[in-house]
C-alpha cells in the first residue's frame, strides 16, 4: 500500500516535487526505511480524511440545489402569469447539466419579474394618484379623489398601464408649465420681501390667499388665479425695491463722504458695514436680509444728520491735523511744506468764513497725496544722505579716538575701539566716493523731473559741493601743518647742534616763536597752542576761511537734527586739525640759513 501511495503521489505535481525533496533529506540524513514508509502511511490517512469531508459537503450542498431549484421555478411560474409576460421561457434547457447552471438561470429570470412587478405596483398606484391631484390643482379646488389604485396582484399587464399614462402626460404638461410659473414668481417674491424687510406670509397671502397653508408640501395651487395674483406682487416689489436703493446710495454716499472727512473709527463705521457696501453694489448683488428696509433708510439718513451736525464743529480740528500731517510728511522728506495752508492763514480762512471748510481739507489733501509722491521719489537719494551721516560721524569719532593719547593703553574695551577704529578708517575712506555717488544720483533726479532737490530750502548739490570743497581745504591745512612740523623739527636739530646747551632765556624765545604756550598737556608734554585763534563757529583760522569753507552756511541747514546731518559732522573735525595746526610765520618768514637761529 506505501508503494503504491507513493507512486500516485510521486506524479508531476507540486506534491509530488515535495516528496522527491522530502526523500532527498531523508537520504541526506540517513531516514531509516521502516520510518519513511510509517511518515507515508500517515500522510496518507490525512489526505482520505480530507476527501471524505469535501465529499460529505458537496453531497449537502447538491440537495440544497435540488429544493432551491424547484422553489424558484414554482415562483417564476406565478409572476409570468400575472404579469402577462408570456414569451418568458418556462422550460429550463435540458442541456445544462450543472445544478448551480440552472438555479442561476431561474434566479436571472426570478430577480427580473420581481423588480419588474414591484415597478409595475408602483407605477400604477402613482399613476392614478397623479391623475387625481393633478386636477385638482388646476381646477383650484381642495379636494381631492379618493380612488387610489387598489393592489390587483392578480391584473398588472401593459394594458391598462399605458391607459393611465396617456392620460397622465396630458395633464402633467399642463401642470409643468404652470408649476414653473408658481415657483419662479414666489422664489422673487421672498427674496425681494426678505431684503425690504417684509413679511413674506402676507405678501403671498395677499396675492392668493390660502397659496401656502399648514402643510407646504400640498400647496401647489397653479390655478390661474394664483398666477395673476404673483405676477402682480412681483411687479409692485420690483418698483419699491429700485426706488428704495435710489435713495439709500445717495444717503451712503453723503455719509462715507462725512466718514472720510470726519475720519470715523471702524468700531463707529461698524454698524454700517452692511449699508454701505449697497454703494458699489449692482441691484441684483443686493440680497442681504433687511439690507433696504424702512428701518435701515431711516437709520442711515438719522447718521447722516448727526454727522453733518458735527462737520460743523470740527472743520477747523480736522483741516489743522490734515496740515500738521502734510507737514510730518514734509519734515520726514525735507522739504518744505505749501504755504497756501499754513494753520494760521487755515484758521484765518475759516473763521471769516471766505472759504469752505471741505473745500480747504479736500486741497490739503492734495497737498498730502503729492507731498507723499514727492517723499517716494525721493528715497534712494534720502538713504545714501543717511550712509554719508553716518560716514560723519564715524570719522569724528575716529579723530577724537587718534587724540586720545591713552587709546593703545590696556584698559577695559580698548580691543573694541580698536576694531571700531579700523572699520572707521575703511568707512572714512569711502566719504569721498560716497559723495561724488551722491552727487550724480541728484543731479539725474534733477534732470529726469526737470527741478532742483531741495534739501531743507538748500539745493543740495550745492550742499555736497560745498562740503567737497570744505574737505579739500581740511586737507590742505593737514599738509601745511605736516611741512610746518618738518621745519620746526629740522630747526630745532640745527639750534641744539650748534648750541648744545641754550639758555632757558633762549629755549623760551623758541616756545614762542614756534607758538608753544606755558602749559603742560595730560601726558606731560608740551600743548600747542594757535598764534592765530580759531573762530568762534569753529572754522578754520582767518586765511583759510573762503566763501566754500564749513563755516559757512552748509552746516546751519544739518545741524540739531539727529536725522539730518549736525554741524559737528559737516565740520570734518576741524578742531583736531586746528589743535594740531600751528603757526610758523616768524620761522616761514626766515631762511633756514638765517643767522639769527645761529
Amino acid at each position: 500500500m506505501g508503494e503504491s501511495a507513493k507512486g500516485n503521489i510521486t506524479m508531476e505535481t507540486p506534491c509530488g516535487t515535495l516528496l522527491r525533496e522530502l526523500e532527498q533529506i531523508w537520504r541526506d540524513i540517513g531516514e531509516k526505511e521502516e520510518e519513511k514508509e510509517r511518515i507515508l502511511m500517515e500522510m496518507e490517512m490525512e489526505c482520505m480524511k480530507v476527501y471524505r469531508r469535501r465529499v460529505d459537503e458537496s453531497s449537502k450542498e447538491r440537495a440544497h440545489l435540488h429544493q432551491l431549484l424547484a422553489a424558484n421555478e414554482a415562483e417564476l411560474s406565478a409572476l409570468v402569469a400575472c404579469l402577462g409576460e408570456n414569451d418568458l421561457p418556462l422550460k429550463l434547457n435540458k442541456h445544462e447539466t450543472s445544478l448551480r447552471a440552472k438555479v442561476a438561470n431561474v434566479n436571472l429570470l426570478l430577480e427580473k419579474l420581481r423588480v419588474k412587478k414591484e415597478e409595475r405596483l408602483r407605477k400604477f398606484t402613482d399613476i392614478r394618484s397623479q391623475i387625481e391631484k393633478i386636477r385638482a390643482e388646476i381646477l383650484g379646488s381642495s379636494c381631492e379623489s379618493d380612488g387610489f389604485v387598489k393592489r390587483e396582484d392578480h391584473d398588472l399587464s401593459l394594458r391598462r398601464l399605458e391607459e393611465f399614462q396617456a392620460q397622465l402626460q396630458y395633464l402633467q404638461r399642463e401642470k409643468s408649465d404652470r408649476l414653473k410659473k408658481v415657483h419662479q414668481y414666489v422664489d422673487e417674491i421672498h427674496a425681494l420681501c426678505s431684503v425690504l424687510g417684509h413679511d413674506f406670509a402676507k405678501v403671498v397671502d395677499a396675492a392668493q390667499p390660502g397659496l401656502y397653508g399648514q402643510n407646504p408640501e400640498k400647496s401647489t395651487n397653479i390655478s390661474d388665479k394664483t398666477l395673476d395674483g404673483l405676477s402682480l406682487s412681483v411687479q409692485t416689489l420690483r418698483a419699491e425695491k429700485k426706488t428704495t436703493l435710489q435713495k439709500l446710495r445717495i444717503t451712503v454716499e453723503n455719509l462715507v463722504k462725512l466718514w472720510d472727512l470726519m475720519e470715523t473709527s471702524e468700531k463707529e463705521k461698524a454698524q454700517f458695514t452692511k449699508v454701505a457696501s449697497v454703494f458699489g453694489s449692482l441691484e441684483e448683488e443686493i440680497v442681504s436680509p433687511g439690507l433696504l428696509s424702512l428701518e435701515t433708510l431711516k437709520r442711515a439718513e438719522a447718521e447722516v444728520d448727526r454727522l453733518k451736525k458735527v462737520k460743523a464743529s470740527r472743520m477747523k480740528e480736522i483741516a489743522l491735523k490734515r496740515r500738521l500731517e502734510l507737514e510730518e510728511i514734509c519734515k520726514s522728506a525735507h522739504i518744505d511744506p505749501d504755504i497756501s495752508t499754513a494753520p494760521e492763514k487755515a484758521i484765518a480762512l475759516i473763521d471769516s468764513g471766505l472759504v469752505d471748510p471741505s473745500e480747504l481739507v479736500a486741497n490739503i489733501e492734495k497737498q498730502i497725496e503729492k507731498a507723499k509722491e514727492e517723499c517716494h521719489s525721493r528715497i534712494e537719494i534720502m538713504d545714501r544722505i543717511t550712509k554719508w551721516v553716518a560716514a560723519l560721524d564715524e570719522e569724528n569719532w575716529l579723530e577724537a579716538y587718534n587724540q586720545d593719547q591713552n587709546r593703545y593703553s590696556s584698559g577695559r574695551g580698548a580691543h573694541l575701539n580698536l576694531k571700531r577704529a579700523e572699520k572707521a578708517r575703511i568707512l572714512v575712506a569711502k566719504i569721498p566716493a560716497i559723495v561724488d555717488n551722491l552727487i550724480k544720483k541728484t543731479q539725474a533726479w534733477e534732470y529726469e523731473r526737470n527741478k532742483s532737490f531741495i534739501y531743507d530750502g538748500v539745493r543740495l548739490v550745492t550742499l555736497l559741493e560745498e562740503y567737497k570743497l570744505g574737505r579739500l581745504q581740511k586737507e590742505e591745512d593737514k599738509r601745511r601743518y605736516r611741512d610746518q612740523k618738518k621745519l620746526q623739527n629740522l630747526l630745532t636739530d640745527r639750534e641744539l647742534l650748534y648750541n648744545p646747551k641754550p639758555s632757558n632765556r633762549s629755549v623760551t624765545n623758541l616756545r614762542k616763536t614756534i607758538g608753544y604756550g606755558p602749559n603742560l598737556n595730560k601726558s606731560g608734554s608740551m600743548t600747542p597752542s594757535f598764534s592765530g585763534r580759531i573762530s568762534a563757529g569753529g572754522g578754520c583760522t582767518p586765511e583759510l576761511l573762503t566763501p566754500h569753507s564749513y563755516s559757512g552756511h552748509t552746516r546751519t541747514y544739518f545741524s540739531g537734527r539727529t536725522s539730518q546731518l549736525s554741524a559737528t559732522q559737516l565740520n570734518i573735525s576741524f578742531g583736531s586739525t586746528q589743535a594740531e595746526s600751528m603757526s610758523f610765520t616768524s620761522i616761514s618768514g626766515s631762511e633756514l640759513g638765517s643767522p639769527r637761529l645761529y
